[in-house]
């Protein structure tokens, strides 16, 4: 079987993810990756990985190379995801897709011109409690689903990104909502208005209410009410107020209910499975989601969620904060 030639443009946080869970896979092998970080390069090499950029633009010349994943900073995904589709490469963009509807047409746009496959990161989707949560629905376990309770709470850009638990600096990019276009509803929202869409189809309508508990020019919870084509009444809830994660959605039917909740283990089970599998249970659709993707283009099929689909998730947002209320006023 021919292995897809992948590489890492960008090894902050989510790129580290990928690398090591491209280094797991069978179907593909990693050709490069690319961090303006002499630190993070250096641990690509000691992971195993011989060609390392500072310019992702020379990763892109590598002959071998079939695909990237993009794991920059929102701001930066439109000229990456150009250049790399316009050098012929398939590419599996972090969500959100861009900062705006205008930037997501335009990636989107050049895919479809340049015959090019694009994918967009959202690991929940390979996750076999979401995964279930799909099939009920379409087998009418559940009957019609008028309700639909979506939530997403975490630490947001709070978490601590280092071994132990001790705090670190969050990067400056994270509190400009000119660079990353929005605060907890992008970040956390897009993942289950993705979801929630891929279980009831379109969205007819959205309206949000905003927080700002943190006194930032970002909203750092928001809740939105949102209307499907299936009829489905969505209530989408986020936070970065939290350091307890929680992921989880409840679906009301006219015949029964279903539950799925993606939940970490604890830190010594985790430790535990880092130590035997290399991969801790909060990670693995991420694996999952790199798998489905180098197989893709191993069988040249359509990868989804696609770069439409994360274009429809953008417009949903665009319009949930079009029609916001800011919470403060209800204080």
């Amino acid at each position: 079987m021919k292995k897809v030639g992948l590489g890492v443009i960008g090894l902050g946080y989510i790129g580290k993810i990928h690398l090591r869970n491209g280094l797991k896979l069978e179907n593909a092998h990693i050709v490069g990756v690319s961090d303006l970080s002499k630190r993070a390069l250096d641990d690509a090499k000691i992971l195993g990985v011989k060609k390392t950029f500072t310019n992702y633009e020379q990763l892109l010349k590598e002959p071998n190379l079939d695909s990237v994943i993009i794991g920059l900073p929102t701001h930066l995904h439109l000229d990456c995801a150009i250049r790399a589709i316009e050098a012929g490469k398939h590419v599996l963009l972090e969500k959100p897709i861009a900062r705006d509807v205008k930037e997501a047409k335009e990636i989107v746009s050049a895919a479809q011109r340049n015959s090019v496959k694009l994918m967009i990161g959202y690991p929940h989707r390979f996750n076999p409690a979401f995964r279930e949560l799909k099939e009920k629905i379409e087998s009418g376990e559940l009957g019609d689903v008028e309700i639909a309770y979506a939530t997403f709470i975490s630490s947001g850009p709070f978490f601590h990104r280092t071994v132990g638990y001790v705090p670190s600096p969050v990067p400056e990019w994270w509190f400009d909502k000119e660079l990353t276009g929005g605060g907890a509803l992008m970040d956390l929202g897009c993942h289950l208005i993705n979801l929630l869409r891929w279980y009831f189809g379109e969205i007819t309508g959205i309206n949000s209410y905003l927080g700002y508990r943190f006194n930032i020019d970002l909203e750092d919870h928001a809740i939105c009410m949102t209307q499907f084509e299936s009829g489905t009444t969505g209530a989408i809830n986020v936070g970065w107020f939290s350091q307890e994660y929680q992921l989880k959605i409840d679906l009301l039917g006219s015949v029964s209910h279903a539950s799925a909740q993606h939940r970490p283990e604890n830190r010594l089970v985790a430790a535990a499975r880092m130590l035997t599998t290399g991969i801790s249970k909060l990670y693995w659709p991420h694996l999952a989601e790199l798998q489905y993707f180098a197989k893709c283009l191993i069988q040249d099929s359509k990868p989804s969620p696609s770069g439409e689909d994360g274009l429809k998730d953008l417009e949903a947002i665009s319009l949930a904060y079009k029609n916001a209320v800011d919470l403060e006023r209800w204080r």
